[in-house]
């Protein structure tokens, strides 16, 4: 072999080597794919807000810079969605969903239809720890927890979700009056609903959705939080007291802060089981890049979407602790429930 030959099989062998190492399976996966973007409720509100915030940007962050859309599969509180994302939806890593909050709290009392568990998805990341609140319409004399007590306030609920839970369980250890109307669809529909006059309230909705979806009812003083939902007040909320502030006894408070604890895991993005650990990694490394870029945050600050980013580790752990809170806590839970959710 002459020494020209031997030298043109060396570059290309040196220039087969450097490809192997730069090849990158992840972005060799995803490019030109379409991935899915399931947002288990109706259009409009925050769940679909942030939805479409991460489907617009994400894929700029994630190996291969595939497309992302969404599609919204409302029904059963989110059950629908995450039972979609468990049985159908390909577990290659190209499919994703804005979880509803009291998924992992449904499972563990069991409520529904459900087919998934919460331990199993892949948890990307969450968004938000935004306090549910329960809301009266200014037109209905109840401004406060003790107005509650003393008045009967109708709320509008869907059925199989905390909009129903909240109220129902402090019914029982806080001795309020709501009376929960359900078969709306969605947030949407019982903000109609309390504006045409059909209900005084609304069962629960995040915070956070409040000042994004609606800031005009807050400055105009339309709509007024009763009672928030989380393990700690929030800072622009420091005189509505926490549903675990209202219990009776310290067991009470158990069950109360049992209920309260999804708030941790308010706006939580996850994928199916049984992902890859590499592209669960790039998805989870994508979430939180897009979620500290300064273009995506400002257009969050636009339309008032808090941003609180917590890891996909972390968010796990928090919803596998849910599922295996003590027996007792989740049977009294139950048992204060009843056929209040169904």
């Amino acid at each position: 072999m002459t020494p020209a030959r031997a030298g043109l099989f060396a570059l290309i062998a040196v220039a087969a080597s450097c490809g192997q190492a730069t090849a990158d399976p992840v972005a060799d996966f995803y490019r030109g794919k379409q991935m899915t973007m399931i947002v288990a409720t109706t259009t409009g509100n925050d769940y679909d807000n942030r939805g479409r915030l991460l489907a617009r940007h994400m894929g700029d962050s994630i190996p291969g810079k595939p497309s992302i859309v969404v599609r919204n599969m409302p029904g059963g509180g989110g059950i629908v969605g995450a039972n979609w994302m468990t049985k159908i939806a390909p577990r290659d890593g190209t499919a994703m969903m804005m979880i509803m909050q009291p998924s992992a709290m449904n499972q563990a009392l069991g409520l529904g239809a459900i087919e998934y568990d919460v331990r199993n998805f892949g948890w990307i990341g969450n968004t938000s720890d935004t306090p549910s609140v329960i809301t009266s319409w200014h037109t209905s004399g109840v401004r406060t927890v003790e107005d509650a007590r003393q008045k009967e306030l109708v709320l509008g609920g869907t059925v199989g979700t905390a909009s129903v839970i909240y109220p129902m369980v402090l019914n029982e250890l806080a001795g309020t009056k709501f009376k929960v109307v359900t078969g709306y669809p969605g947030g949407n529909q019982i903000n109609l609903a309390m504006e045409s006059g059909e209900v005084q309230g609304r069962g629960s909705n995040s915070w956070s959705s409040w000042k994004s979806t609606r800031p005009q009812w807050l400055k105009e003083n339309k709509i007024f939080n009763i009672v928030q939902v989380a393990l700690k007040r929030a800072p622009d909320l420091p005189d509505v007291p926490l549903m675990l502030e209202l219990a009776r006894n310290d067991f009470d408070k158990q069950v109360l802060t049992f209920l309260s604890a999804d708030t941790a895991i308010a706006r939580a993005v996850v994928t199916t089981p049984g992902v890859p650990a590499e592209r669960l990694a790039a998805l989870r490394k994508a979430f939180e890049e897009t979620l500290k870029r300064k273009d995506v945050l400002e257009e969050a600050e636009k339309i008032q979407m808090d941003v609180s980013v917590l890891s996909g580790e972390e968010s796990a752990k928090i919803a596998a602790a849910i599922v295996n809170a003590d027996p007792k806590v989740i049977e009294r839970a139950k048992s204060l429930i009843g056929g209040h959710a169904k």
